[in-house]
């Protein structure tokens, strides 16, 4: 893993995302490493020729920048985490993450985070002091292995089900981020109804459902993935490349079938 410390000139960016005013990103990279990022696109700004996730920039004045943009901005939500993850492994040794909200805690803003991590626990003192703080905590599949080859070096998703428990313990909310869906593996309807009644068990408020979005890099990536553990699962790949509107359907029906038997809140992302 290649770690470089920069210095940044903005740390908040407005953000297009329905329902986030600004975007934080502590980091530039990720080591989780996940076959399936769609964040690769970010590398262009970077000056990195190396593939995405195997570099991290660490924002080292991050909370200097964050002290500066916040007494000049309009208040609104904040979402840390969309084009990284906040709470990578590297946020032990920096705890840029920590100092950011630590800054936070002083105005009344919503604050959001999105993580594949249980590290975000080390921060449940600072999280208890923000007005209005949600976590969410991106769940693909509960099955580790799998997991393992899709999300390489994230947190194990039974220890992110421990977070939400531990988090919703404390009255703070906690969701799910079921994206993305990935086809044969976390679609079938026993899998989705396992993953929902977990989550639920372990006290989420709500859970978001995704779609794989397979640009041309990102399936260039899965692809490679596939062929090399997982060919007999390839066919149902590409069909799922060509006929994507007509599997989202189906996806919504089986969500929608899901969720209602348990009586759990669901949305949609797609």
């Amino acid at each position: 893993m290649i770690i470089r410390e920069i210095r940044c000139r903005s740390i908040l960016t407005r953000s297009g995302i329905p329902e986030v005013d600004y975007a934080l990103n502590p980091y530039v990279g990720c080591e989780h490493g996940c076959r399936y990022c769609y964040a690769d696109f970010m590398k262009r700004f970077t000056g990195h020729v190396e593939e995405w996730g195997t570099f991290v920039d660490v924002k080292v004045n991050a909370d200097e920048i964050l002290t500066r943009q916040l007494r000049r901005i309009r208040p609104g939500n904040i979402s840390f985490g969309t084009v990284t993850d906040s709470y990578q492994p590297i946020e032990l040794k920096y705890g840029i993450t920590r100092q950011c909200l630590l800054e936070l805690t002083k105005y009344d803003y919503p604050v959001s985070i999105l993580t594949k991590s249980a590290l975000v626990l080390k921060d449940i003192d600072l999280l208890m002091k923000l007005k209005e703080i949600e976590v969410g905590f991106t769940i693909t599949t509960l099955d580790d292995d799998i997991k393992h080859i899709f999300e390489p070096k994230s947190s194990s998703s039974w220890e992110r089900l421990d977070a939400i428990r531990e988090l919703s313990q404390k009255r703070i909310k906690t969701w799910v981020f079921f994206g993305p869906v990935l086809p044969y593996f976390s679609d079938r309807e026993d899998k989705i109804e396992r993953l929902f009644t977990e989550a639920t068990k372990a006290g989420t408020d709500y859970i978001l459902v995704d779609s794989l979005n397979l640009y041309p890099k990102v399936w260039n990536k899965v692809r490679t993935v596939l062929h090399k553990y997982f060919p007999y699962a390839l066919d149902t790949y590409r069909f799922y490349h060509q006929n994507k509107l007509q599997y989202q359907e189906e996806l919504k029906d089986k969500i929608a079938a899901i969720g209602t038997k348990l009586g759990i809140s669901y949305r949609f992302a797609f």
